[in-house]
């Protein structure tokens, strides 16, 4: 019997997907889970540290080890109307260049989609500092932080904590690119051999769709798990983010994947381009 280490996140999307398999209904022969339950920057870190055999990771991340893990089709986050909500303190407030130095955004993880969206959009705008998800929209409310990249349950429910909508980043996306928006997915390290890792992202796929013919019975691990423990929410979250690139990616998915792929590199260069003029002599 081999063990196999996986993290997913608490998120309810993920609790939903991997439910059959956290409780055994579905099984690999010859294969045992061993699950760790972990926020997405969590996750990032450990798939960093390569602590994990199979992990949920922002797809941000995801470009980075593609060298050390592999892509699965099944189990990924994206779609239309699904991106992150750029949310202020106070009404009427957008980050600005001019302002960076007194201006504060937080962000759920400097390797999360999220974050990667904010510097796409508002490059040198704010000074950023990464938080757990579940901190963002308290420390807006208390006017602890300018700016929020709000993700998971927060999409739903900013509105009732009297917050202002700066921006969804999603919708920016979808706008610029005419395709979903990656925001998650599940790596395979490449150590594992290649018919394994397919195995796995089938037993992936079926789980999702044992969980979209018994939703009551997924949602009891939803709600052991998440942030927000109003079942109508829950479900929204799930309808949003478990759709047919759930399932598997298709020829849509990966197209949204290579365009998300070249803006991360163009990112990465001109990045490296502002680091060699601020150590440039002179400077």
């Amino acid at each position: 019997m081999r063990t196999i280490k996986i993290g997913i996140s608490t998120c309810p999307n993920d609790t939903f997907a991997f439910h059959a398999l956290l409780r055994g209904i579905v099984q690999v022969p010859g294969l045992q889970w061993e699950f760790s339950l972990l926020d997405i920057e969590q996750l990032n870190q450990a798939v960093l540290a390569k602590s994990l055999h199979v992990a949920k990771s922002s797809f941000h991340l995801a470009m980075l080890v593609e060298n050390e893990y592999r892509i699965l089709s099944s189990g990924a986050a994206l779609g239309f109307g699904v991106g992150p909500l750029l949310l202020a303190a106070r009404p009427g407030e957008r980050p600005v260049p001019w302002r960076r130095e007194d201006r504060l955004t937080l962000c759920p993880g400097e390797w999360t989609t999220a974050a990667l969206l904010f510097e796409m959009f508002y490059p040198q705008s704010t000074a950023v500092e990464h938080v757990v998800f579940s901190e963002i929209m308290p420390r807006l409310i208390h006017r602890a932080a300018d700016f929020g990249v709000c993700i998971h349950e927060g999409r739903f429910t900013w509105q009732e904590q009297e917050l202002s909508l700066v921006e969804d980043l999603g919708t920016r996306w979808e706008t610029e690119t005419g395709k979903p928006l990656p925001l998650g997915g599940i790596l395979a390290s490449r150590q594992l051999p290649a018919d394994l890792s397919r195995e796995i992202e089938l037993a992936i796929a079926q789980s999702i769709r044992w969980a979209q013919q018994h939703p009551d019975q997924a949602l009891e691990t939803m709600r052991e798990y998440a942030q927000e423990f109003n079942d109508e929410v829950l479900m929204k979250h799930v309808e949003l983010y478990v759709n047919e690139w759930t399932l598997d990616l298709g020829t849509v998915g990966w197209g949204a994947l290579d365009e998300f792929r070249r803006r991360y590199h163009d990112l990465r260069a001109r990045r490296d381009q502002v680091l060699s003029a601020k150590l440039a002599p002179g400077s």
